[in-house]
C-alpha cells in the first residue's frame, strides 16, 4: 500500500488516527501469527502503538506496511520472551488425542484441520515466516523488515516451510489406515 500524503490541515493526532484505522488489522495479524492469543496480540498492537504515539518515528515511515508490521513485531517478540516456560503443559498437550471424533471429521473440513495442525509443529523459525505470507499477504521483503532477517533468508524459510508442510501431509494422509492418499498433493 502506497503511503498517502499527510493532508496539510491534518493534526498529528488525525495522522495517527488514519494510521491506526488503515494498519489496525494488520499489526493485529502480525502479533497473533507470533503470539497465538487474541489478547495477547491484542495487547502487543496496544503496546506499539502507544510506543509510536509517544514518540515521532512514525511520522518519517517509508514504507507503513512494513514500519509498522515490524514495529508490532518486535512488541510481540518481548511479549513472547517474557512468558513463562509452558513446556510441562505443552507436553501433556501433545499427548492427548485431539483429533476429532469420527462424527466431528465429517462435519468438519479433516484436511485443513490437518493442515492447521501441521502448521503449528512446523518451528518457529519457519511457522512464522509462512503466517506472514500466506495469511497477512506480506512480501519477503516486508517479513524481511518485521523480522529483521534478511529478505533471502526469508525466501529460504518459506520455501523449506513448505516442503516440510508438503511432506508431513503426503506422510499422513497416506499413513493412515482406512484412507487412501489425496492426488495431486
Amino acid at each position: 500500500m502506497v503511503n498517502q500524503p499527510k493532508q496539510p490541515s491534518e493534526t498529528r493526532d488525525e495522522a495517527f488516527s488514519r494510521i491506526v484505522h488503515q494498519h489496525a488489522r494488520l499489526m493485529y495479524r502480525v502479533a497473533h501469527s507470533l503470539l497465538r492469543h487474541p489478547q495477547d496480540a491484542e495487547d502487543a498492537v496496544q503496546d506499539a502503538l502507544l510506543k509510536l504515539y509517544r514518540g515521532d518515528a512514525w511520522k518519517n515511515m517509508q514504507d507503513e506496511r512494513a514500519f509498522l508490521a515490524r514495529t508490532v513485531w518486535r512488541t510481540a517478540f518481548d511479549r513472547l520472551q517474557m512468558r513463562p516456560d509452558l513446556s510441562d503443559g505443552i507436553a501433556e498437550l501433545l499427548l492427548r488425542d485431539l483429533r476429532p471424533t469420527p462424527e466431528e471429521a465429517a462435519a468438519e473440513d479433516d484436511e485443513q484441520a490437518l493442515l492447521h495442525a501441521l502448521i503449528d509443529q512446523l518451528p518457529p523459525e519457519l511457522r512464522q515466516p509462512l503466517l506472514l505470507s500466506a495469511i497477512d499477504e506480506l512480501t519477503s521483503r516486508e517479513i524481511g523488515l518485521a523480522m529483521d532477517i534478511p529478505e533471502g533468508t526469508v525466501r529460504t524459510r518459506l520455501m523449506r516451510a513448505r516442503n516440510e508442510l508438503r511432506r508431513n501431509f503426503e506422510a499422513l494422509t497416506t499413513s493412515r489406515p482406512g484412507e487412501t492418499a489425496v492426488a495431486g498433493r
